[in-house]
């Protein structure tokens, strides 16, 4: 052990319930951080991948038709030009074969399924509902999608089997009081068939699963009556973070509008980094705490310590090193309550994982999501270094600024 740190123990034991304080307040400032980052960033993850496996990371849809304007280009003769700020919307996707094939080309996609959706109102024994249909080839849907995972009741070897299966929500099953092997009326614009519950889905997300139903692509074009083209093509990406940019090349290149997650969901993922910030700056007071405590214990010890400071000044000392005394009291507190305030964060965390929570609108989910991450440590630790030493420095300088000669006349500090 170098002296200056076996000096700088010494002077630790002079103030253990300052220190204690300074010890406690960082403990609690880095394990609540962990917690809260831990949280929030688990529920922003589980809902990003609930929306992911249920609409895909990507959907292209209407076509992109420039408007032209006219332009004179002298001697009787005209031209025309593209608007690009003028782009016509056509609804849906009219060869869905042709843009598969394209996207063939994007080495970031990793799944691609056509899909065919129409409003409808569907008729049980008991009440009518407004509904969509999603007309889907079940192979490739499965690749964009989580469905596999989200049927609650039956299977999806039924609705294969059967060409006037249909997979319906949980909640729209509810309403309409129907069960697998159920069969129930779908209305179509006065067009009436009869369809079998093959299996029932929950995705957790109220809005689809009290509209949304599945039905064979063959049945969905008879029942809608719309032998080609599709509304939208949706995409699973490998990395779903490059969204935006592929959704603008495909944009380019297809010439249909494309639309990354990201935007889609725009305002959710909005709350959720508010929440994960606004919790950071709430349990950083602990912190802030930390550093007044040890900013307040360091400028007493200069105060009680300053005979011993001009000691070791007159025994040879440089102020660099009783500067490094000082600040080697703020670094073993940070040192043990970083260490300590960690092991909380992460016993809390394991803890809250165990909660029960039951949550159904956005998701489902019956405990607390959590995030076990890295970066929610390194955050914590890097804050309180910040806040700690920051606070250190000050006093360390002026216990550095003693002078032997001022101390014995008296006129020190």
């Amino acid at each position: 052990m170098s002296p200056n740190l076996r000096i700088a123990f010494r002077f630790l034991t002079a103030k253990k319930r300052a220190m204690l304080m300074s010890l406690s307040c960082t403990v609690l400032g880095v394990g609540l951080f962990i917690v809260t980052q831990a949280t929030t960033s688990g529920f922003e993850e589980f809902f990003i991948r609930t929306i992911l496996g249920t609409d895909g990371a990507m959907r292209i849809e209407d076509k992109m038709q420039d408007t032209l304007r006219s332009m004179n280009a002298g001697g009787g003769s005209e031209f025309l030009v593209s608007q690009r700020e003028g782009v016509k919307y056509i609804e849906g996707v009219e060869e869905p074969k042709l843009i598969i094939n394209a996207l063939a080309d994007f080495r970031n996609i990793s799944g691609v399924s056509a899909v065919l959706r129409g409003n409808v109102v569907a008729n049980s024994a008991f009440k009518n509902e407004n509904a969509q249909v999603f007309g889907i080839d079940l192979e490739e849907h499965l690749k964009v999608s989580d469905l596999a995972n989200q049927i609650v009741d039956g299977s999806l070897n039924a609705f294969r089997e059967a060409p006037s299966g249909a997979l319906v929500g949980r909640v729209l099953a509810d309403r309409l009081e129907l069960r697998v092997g159920d069969s129930f009326l779908i209305d179509a614009q006065g067009q009436l068939n009869r369809y079998r519950v093959s299996a029932i889905y929950e995705t957790g997300v109220n809005d689809i699963d009290k509209v949304r139903i599945y039905l064979q692509m063959g049945e969905a074009r008879s029942l809608l009556r719309k032998p080609d083209g599709v509304s939208f093509v949706q995409l699973n990406l490998l990395d779903k973070d490059r969204a935006p940019m592929d959704a603008l090349q495909i944009q380019e290149v297809l010439r249909h509008s494309a639309r990354a997650w990201q935007d889609r969901e725009k305002t959710w993922l909005s709350v959720f980094r508010a929440l994960r910030i606004s919790s950071a700056i709430t349990v950083s007071v602990f912190t802030l705490i930390a550093g007044l405590a040890m900013f307040n214990t360091l400028a007493m010890i200069v105060l009680e310590k300053t005979k011993d400071i001009a000691i070791l000044r007159s025994m040879g000392y440089e102020r660099t090193d009783i500067t490094q005394i000082f600040l080697w009291q703020a670094g073993v507190v940070l040192a043990i309550g970083a260490l300590s305030g960690a092991l909380m964060g992460a016993a809390v965390t394991y803890g809250v994982s165990k909660i029960p929570l039951p949550i159904n609108g956005i998701f489902k989910t019956d405990t607390f999501i959590v995030s076990w991450s890295v970066w929610h440590y390194a955050q914590a630790l890097s804050t309180a270094a910040v806040m700690v030493m920051a606070a250190s420095i000050i006093p360390a300088r002026r216990a550095a600024r003693l002078e032997p000669g001022d101390v014995i006349r008296g006129t020190a500090l």
